[in-house]
Parts: structure tokens; sequence; C-alpha cells
């Protein structure tokens, strides 16, 4: 990670926006924070304070980074835990421990820390969403808020060898490093972290204690063994510190162990003398001082990453699992206790255990592992349950549980999707029904591997309904295969469901799940019939499955919602797609909806695109690559439409090298989302680029790439159309161009605009302006659009000798375009237009406009008011004379743009005014503006 200046980027506007959520309860994977990690361990009863080592760490207030190392048991953290508890001010700490595997968890534990340190954070500060990923802005903003502090906060972290991403570490470096005097960071660890010591070292800004240092003198071990009731002669206690090295964790173990022998100092000479490694003495001296029952009960949990009593119960089949816990962490025997009634082992005696679990009862792990799922299927989360279930191989098992839960949207939200697609890809053909195939077709789907997707999705759908049937896209006809492309004769019946009477739970869950995958199916292969199909379907399923999964995973209405926007959008319906990419793009925030609101908000960013709309599109756009950052998405972190359509604008703004670089930041988008929508964008988008940058041929060839899909895009049909037909007027061949453009609908306004400007260029003006009389006032685009008809009517205003007609329309077109910074439209119109682009020619033009303006209609007063205005068309009216768009007035008043529509038409005749401006003047003469 970079630390300079360029490291620390403004924040935008929508993550300004979050300054007010509160704090999450949650980490990255939806899984509560454990809150014991933010709790400074306590101290046993026989704990030896030793004054020289804690002496040593009060000069950590010295150094921005203390580092305290060494190997396991060698007492770190009881001594960070004894110091931290000693001072007045109080101390983040957290215990890393799983924390440490992923930077975005890892950060989500470390911002909660200082909140329970009471270290004063702004909301705004963010909060990561991936596991995977932590967004930059967020680390810049916390360093910037750590520095301004009156006084430094002490953060330690405990365990941080479990850290091993270099990734945590850079950034853990940035924060350190423009924290300043902000921030005093405290490394319990037993291996040198991933920071560059060397300068810290060099620069006397570490403070270190290592190994050497934490082990026990002699007097120290003597203090301790006197707290066991333990008293040695000088010579054995040295031969005891000399045997174990003063390691703490062996000496504590020793004393223990002694203590209940009748001749502690011959026992631990034997002890030293007969074993030869930690895992020995553990198994044999720790291990064994245990009754046999609690022997097998501590070798059962050790499959187990925490537990409690309960659940030991119903490993070992015992009844009593909770005062034998409670024994065990009272007498200090590697059981630790956490929050509530959950315990652990300590992580080296676990490792010890399982080891020894497997030579003493091989193939016991599997079945431990298969008992632990299924009790955690009633209580324990998802994730444990994955874990247990496919530790045990039973993935049918495993399936299920991920299916049953609704959690099919962590293989695409980016929440655990690489871990999870890791986990299943080991499932094999064993595993059989509905569940498997779901998860098999959703983890292809995931990868963009379609026709293997939708083989498993089938299989699956014939599972749900008893046999080969109905549901949609299983067949054709009765009994005939249906293949990629083809559509199903009608839509399930919600009356009567897809499976039988009373059928077992998490059926419905499942057949939803289907619903999910066949609109990602269909979005993938272009048949938007399909995905409205499949929504439906969603749709009549809400009801039946319970209402708190649908609650516990948003993610998976939002994705729903943002593949039937795109097959929508595929399929020309921008008004339809709106309605439901805007509802995926206001699904609750946070990290399981992120990449879903990022897909929706890119293709609503295409439409305002594709409606000339280029500040809108923008905007929205750029609220897109927000979601990413924000929550820190793991690469590829999105659909990349947001930068596509980035790209295209700059193009219109002439900035070619910005959106070359834009298009390759785009050219990885997210496997799953990588549809119809995206490909032909991506197509246009590059012809477009070529186009500017003089290419024709490439241009034309980009352009003509088929874009394989169920069924043909009109808007894709129509922007390659214009791209190829700008392709053949920069080559100077008019007619051409007149013709690719001939066959496509008039009512689409850039269509027309550039049919034209072939018709122009083709010596046919009046043709030309015939085509732009035609356009009907609310249907007339963005600025896109208007800038180019505004330059056409120009051209021809210019060839027919009317420069005064034609300087007025330049200045015109230059105001429309200067709103969104348009500039290609006038490097593409040709040199005609150079001398009107002069600083004295743009003033007369102005003046001649304003002067118009200002004298209105030249044939008498301007005619009365028709009726009087509605409030809601009052309402239009006033956004109207802000130069808001159709769209923008409609989300502004949450209406319809058919409404809104039919509101300005009203005003219109009311008004008795045939377009936008002259409405406004009309209102603004009559005083109701």
């Amino acid at each position: 990670m970079t630390s300079g200046p360029g490291a620390v980027s403004a924040v935008s506007e929508s993550e300004e926006s979050d300054a007010e959520r509160p704090a999450p309860d949650a980490d990255p994977q939806g899984d509560p924070f454990l809150r014991t990690r933010f709790v400074v361990p306590g101290r046993p009863v026989a704990f030896l304070r030793r004054e020289r080592l804690v002496g040593h760490l009060d000069r950590a207030l010295r150094t921005p980074l203390t580092m305290v190392n060494g190997p396991a048991g060698a007492g770190k953290t009881l001594l960070a835990a004894d110091w931290a508890a000693a001072r007045e001010t109080p101390v983040a700490w957290l215990t890393t421990d799983a924390a440490g595997h992923k930077p975005g968890v890892f950060w989500a534990y470390l911002l909660e820390a200082l909140r329970v340190a009471g270290v004063p954070l702004p909301a705004g500060i963010g909060c990561p969403s991936d596991a995977g990923r932590t967004p930059p802005t967020l680390l810049a903003r916390l360093a910037a808020e750590l520095s301004a502090l009156d006084r430094p906060v002490v953060v330690v972290l405990d365990e941080y060898d479990r850290v091993t991403d270099p990734e945590i570490a850079e950034q853990l470096e940035f924060v350190l490093h423009h924290a300043g005097d902000g921030l005093r960071l405290v490394l319990v660890t037993r291996t040198e972290p991933l920071l560059p010591l060397h300068r810290y070292r060099a620069a006397g800004a570490l403070t270190e204690i290592r190994g050497a240092e934490l082990a026990f003198t002699c007097e120290e071990a003597a203090a301790l063994l006197e707290l066991h009731g333990l008293r040695l002669p000088e010579p054995a206690t040295r031969g005891l510190v000399e045997r174990t090295r003063g390691w703490a964790a062996g000496l504590r173990l020793c004393a223990l162990a002694a203590r209940e022998s009748p001749d502690p100092q011959t026992y631990l000479k034997e002890f030293e003398a007969e074993r030869t490694s930690v895992a020995d003495f553990l198994l044999a001296e720790v291990l064994r001082r245990q009754p046999d029952a609690t022997q097998d009960l501590l070798l059962r949990v050790s499959v187990l990453d925490r537990f409690r009593p309960d659940l030991v119960n119903a490993l070992t089949g015992r009844t009593d699992a909770a005062p034998i816990l409670a024994g065990l962490c009272r007498a200090n025997a590697f059981v630790e206790h956490l929050e509530h009634d959950w315990y652990r082992l300590h992580p080296l005696f676990a490792e010890i255990l399982r080891a020894h679990l497997r030579v003493r009862a091989p193939g016991l792990e599997t079945e431990l592992h298969r008992r632990a799922a299924r009790w955690l299927r009633g209580s324990g989360s998802l994730t444990e349950i994955l874990g247990h279930g496919a530790a045990a191989g039973d993935w049918q098992f495993t399936a299920d549980a991920l299916v049953d839960d609704l959690a099919i949207g962590w293989l695409f939200a980016g929440l655990r999707s690489d871990e999870l697609c890791e986990l299943f890809s080991r499932m094999g053909p064993e595993a059989a029904g509905p569940a498997a195939e779901l998860v098999r077709a959703a983890r292809e789907l995931s990868r963009h591997e379609v026709e293997r997707g939708l083989g498993h999705l089938r299989r699956a759908e014939r599972g749900l309904i008893g046999g080969p049937g109905r549901m949609t896209g299983a067949t054709g006809t009765e009994g005939t295969a249906m293949g990629p492309g083809e559509f199903p004769p009608g839509p399930p019946d919600p009356a009567t469901g897809w499976g039988p009477p009373g059928e077992e739970p998490g059926r419905a869950q499942a057949r939803l799940t289907w619903a999910l995958l066949e609109a990602l199916a269909a979005r993938l292969t272009g048949a938007p019939a399909r995905a409205e199909l499949a929504a439906t379907a969603a749709e009549s399923l809400r009801g039946e499955v319970p209402a708190h999964l649908l609650d516990r995973h948003p993610e998976l209405l939002a994705l729903l919602l943002a593949h039937l926007g795109s097959a929508r959008l595929w399929a020309g319906r921008f008004e339809d797609a709106h309605t439901a990419l805007t509802g995926a793009a206001g699904a609750v925030a946070g990290a399981s909806t992120a990449l879903a609101r990022e897909d929706s908000l890119g293709r609503l960013a295409l439409i305002d695109y594709l409606d000339g709309r280029l500040a809108g599109a923008e905007a929205t756009a750029r609220a897109a690559l927000t979601e990413t950052e924000r929550y820190g998405l793991s690469q590829p972190s999105g659909s990349g439409m947001g930068q596509l359509v980035l790209a295209a604008v700059a193009v219109e703004r002439d900035d070619l090298d910005r959106a070359q670089a834009l298009l390759r930041e785009a050219a990885q988008p997210h496997p799953a989302l990588l549809d119809p929508v995206m490909e032909a964008g991506r197509a246009i988008a590059t012809a477009r680029l070529q186009l500017a940058r003089g290419d024709i041929g490439a241009a034309l060839a980009t352009a003509g790439r088929t874009v394989p899909a169920a069924v043909a895009s009109p808007w894709a049909q129509g922007q390659t159309a214009l791209v190829v037909s700008a392709a053949h007027l920069a080559g100077g061949r008019p007619e051409t161009a007149v013709e690719v453009l001939r066959a496509l609908p008039d009512e689409v306004p850039a269509c027309t605009v550039a049919s034209a400007r072939a018709e122009l260029a083709a010596g046919r003006p009046p043709a030309a302006i015939e085509l732009l009389d035609r356009m009907r006032p609310e249907d007339r685009g963005g600025p896109a659009v208007t800038v180019r008809a505004l330059l056409v009517r120009a051209q021809a205003a210019d060839e027919a000798g009317d420069r005064a007609a034609a300087r007025e329309l330049v200045c015109l077109a230059l105001r429309e375009a200067r709103r969104d910074g348009l500039r290609r439209p006038f490097t593409e119109a040709g040199p005609w237009v150079r001398p009107y682009l002069g600083a004295a020619t743009l003033r007369a033009g102005a003046a001649d406009a304003q002067h118009r303006h200002d004298a209105g209609p030249s044939d008498g007063p301007p005619p009365p008011l028709v009726e009087e205005l509605t409030g809601r068309e009052l309402d239009v009216l006033r956004r109207l004379a802000l130069t808001m768009s159709t769209q923008e007035i409609a989300a502004d008043l949450y209406l319809s743009v058919n409404t809104v529509k039919t509101h300005l038409k009203s005003a219109y005749r009311k008004l008795s005014a045939g377009r936008r401006n002259e409405a406004v003047r009309r209102a603004r003469e009559l005083g109701l503006l």
C-alpha cells in the first residue's frame, strides 16, 4: 500500500452519507462480533507479575510500534494483559485469532475494538463488507481520525502471528505511519510480523520484547513455583529453568503436574529426563492426569473451534459436560471460557489432541464432524455448519444446509464467495438431490460456466417436481427437452406449486433458490422472457419462505431484481428495467447486498447514457463504484458497468486516454455478471473510442461482433448502427451511412438525429430537417442527443448561407453541452463548425439568441392561459425550469416517467407551448414560476 499523499483520496458523497449509519453489529461475514476478542484476558490465580517486563512495556508509549515476540506459551498474552489492565487509560484490545484471516474481517474487528475501548470514531469511517478486501478510503479516514486525537490510542493485537496476509501488514503500516502520534501499536506475536521493522529500529521507533527476555529467570521461576505451592532447592530450580529454557507454559505445566506428585522434585527431574517435546508432555501429563472420561471428552472436542456443554454432550454421549468444562477451565487445563457458556481449547493443545485422536481412534474425527454439523444445524452459525459438514464429507447435508438457509447468494455476493466455491469444489458426484444440484449450478454460474450451470439447474428442477415436468424452462412441450434460448409454455402454477402436498421443510427455499439461479441463467443467456417467468415464480414463493430467512439474506431478492432488471434492459424495456434496478439499488445497505447494488447502479447509469444524459450517467456510475470501494469487495469486485459507462462518457468528452484506462478497468467483471448487456456495452464503447481515434476499420470490426443471446436487443442494435453509420460518414460514405440507419425505428431520438446527419452529409438538407422536425418534444433525449440535433440544424443553416442562424444554433449547442462537458459532437461535426467557435462569433451568437429570447414570438402578445394548471403540473413545470430531465423529475416526485410525460403534455396544452423552453418562458410571463 502506498503511504504517500495519493493514498488519501477524497471521500465521495455516497461515502459521506454513511456518516449517520450506526456501527455494524456483525463482521463482514454476517456473524456477530465475538465480544471476548475485545476483552483483556484475565490472569490466573497463580500469576506472577514480572516488573522488569512491565517496565519495558511502559516504554511502549514512547514509540509508535512495540513487538512482544516469542514462542507459544512464552507468557506474551498474560504479560500484555497484566500491563493493559493496570493502565489508567483504556486500551483497545483485539485477539486477532480467526479475525486475522482476511483483511476485511481484520479491520472490522479492529474498528470495533476501538469503539469498545471508547475511542471516538465517527460513523462515517465506514466498514469493510467483504472478508477479503478493505476500502483504501477507510484506512485513510481512520488514520486521519487517530492523528487528530489529543492523546495516543494504545492498541494491542494479540496472537498477531495468525495474521498471515501481507496485505493486512501493508494496510496496518499505512495507518500506523499516517496516524502519527495518535496511535501506539503493540503486537503480541509468535513470529516476525511482515512490517518494515528495520526502518523502525533505525529510527528508534520500535520497542521490542523478544523470546529471550520473556524467558523466566531462576528467581522468577522459583517465585512461580511458590505460587503453585512448590519449594525447590536452588539447583533444582536452575536445572528446571535450563531444561525448559524458561518457557512459561512449560514451567506452569510442570508446576501443575508436580503439585499432585508426592515427590515434586523427583517428578520434575523424571519429566524433563524422559520427555523431548512439548507435545509429549501435554499428551502424557496434562491429558493423562484427567479421568478417562474427561480425556475422551477433550479428544472429541478438539475437532471444534468452540463448543458449549450441549454440543459436547452430543459428541460424547454424556450429560455432564457443563461441570466438567467449568472444572477444566478453573484448573487452567487449557480450556478457555468465552462468552456465555461457550468454551475453546488452547489452539496448541487442540492441535496436539487432534493428532492424538487420529492415532487413537482412526475414522472417529469424521463422525465427530458429522455429529457437530447436525447439532449446530439447530443452533449454530451457518459457517460452522458448512465447515463441519464438509469436513465430514457429508456433501448432501452441507448443500441442504446452504440452500435451506437461503444463503446461495453467498456464492455471488462477495461474502465468502471464494471460500464457498473452494469448499464445494470438493463435493463429489455421490451427493444427490435438488440442493446439491442447485449448489453445483450456482458454482458453475458464478464462474460463467453457463451451459454446465444450466445442466445442473435442470437436474435440480426435475428433482424439485419429482421427475421430468413443467417447471419454468424445463421442457418446451411435454417430454421434449428445451435448448438454450427456448422458452417454456407458461409460468409455474402458484396455486399447485412444484412439489407434492406436505412437502418437506426447506422445499420452498430450494424453489426460491432455483428461481434466483434461473433468473441469473436467463440474464446470462439474454432470455428476458425466462427471467420474467423466474421472477413470477419467486414472487409466488415469498410467502412460503420463513420471513426471518428473507430478512437474514437480503442479497437474495436484491440479486433477483438485479438479474430481472438487466434482462429487461437487454430487451429495451427501459422503464420496467428502471423499476427493477431501482429496487435492487435500494436494497438494505450492507456487505451482502453491495454487489447487487453496484451492479444495478451501473445499469441505471447505462440507461441514462443511452438516453443522452451524461451528467446523470456519470453520477450514478460513480455511485456504483463507491459501493465496491466502501465495502472492499474482492476482485473482480463488480460488474464493471460503472467503469464502462464512465469510459463512454469520457469518449463524449474527448478524454480518450481516460476512456482507455476505464475500459481496461472494466475488462474483468465478476464472471456471474458478464451478460449480453455488458458485452454489447463494452463493444459499443470500445468501437466509439476507436472511431474517435480515427481507426475506422477497427471500429467497424468491433461494432460488428456478435453478442450471443437468445433474443436481439433493440438498443444494442441501434447503438451498433450508430457507430457503424458514424464510421461510414467518417470514411466518406454517407449513402452507406443512410442505409445503415434506415431500418431503425424513427422514435429512437439518437438514431433519428444520426439519420438526419447522414442525410445532410448525403446532400439532402430538407430530408435532414424533416427528420428533426418530426421528433416529439418529450422524446428528444438528453444533451448528448440535443447537441447533435442542434449541430445538424446549424450545419444545414450554414450550407444555406444563413450564418446568423448557424451561429445562434452553435451557441445553443455549446450552452447545452456545457452542462455535461460534451466535446465529441463538435469534434465529429467537421471543419464547417470551427469558424463558429471563435470567441467573437460566440459572443455575437449569444447576443442574438438572448435578443430573440427577450423579444419573444413576433406574432403579437402571448395567448392567454387555456385553463389553470394543477398543483402536480406546476411541480413538474418548476423542475422543468431547473433543466431536470424527465427521468430526474420522475425520481424527484416519486412518479413514473409516463405520468410525468402526461403532466407535461397537459401543461404544454394549457400554456399553448410546443416545447420545453417555450413552456417555461410562458409560465414565467404568466407569473407561474
